[in-house]
């Protein structure tokens, strides 16, 4: 499953039906990556999140496709959200199965360090000091890195 969305999601009811179709699988991994309340020291009021319809589910997808032959994944999953999202709320949700745990585990990391550096989401945050346009860090950079 592959979804970039408006709506809000259910992170366990998605893992459920992950669970349901990934048979045969001795591990499965989960990330949930949430809005922040504060950043930089100021507090956040909302995240707003801009993307290329076309553009972000293609590259999404082939985030998927690449993860799933690099670890020999038995399924993977990956729910982006977009628009105006309040602290709290759920941004993405990221799964793998794989036949061990390891696998399951690089590959959500894998995912993640690719998403944030190159799906072309535009972010934009509304803090107590103002409007902040979000740019993926040096630590995302070499997070990514480390995949070769």
């Amino acid at each position: 499953m592959i979804a970039v969305q408006p709506d809000p999601f259910d992170a366990a009811a998605l893992l459920a039906d992950f669970a349901g179709r990934s048979a045969g699988a001795g591990a499965i991994a989960t990330f949930t990556g949430l809005v922040r309340g504060e950043n930089d020291g100021s507090a956040v009021s909302a995240l707003e999140l801009d993307f290329h319809p076309r553009l972000t589910q293609r590259a999404v997808a082939g985030i998927a496709a690449d993860a799933a032959e690099r670890f020999g994944l038995i399924d993977v999953a990956i729910v982006h959200r977009h628009g105006i999202l309040a602290p709290g709320e759920a941004i993405v949700f990221v799964a793998a199965a794989a036949q061990h745990r390891r696998a399951a585990f690089d590959a959500v990391d894998y995912v993640m360090d690719r998403l944030k550096t190159e799906a072309p989401f535009w972010k934009r945050e509304q803090r107590s000091d103002g409007a902040h346009w979000i740019e993926a860090r040096e630590r995302d950079h070499s997070d990514h890195l480390r995949w070769g």
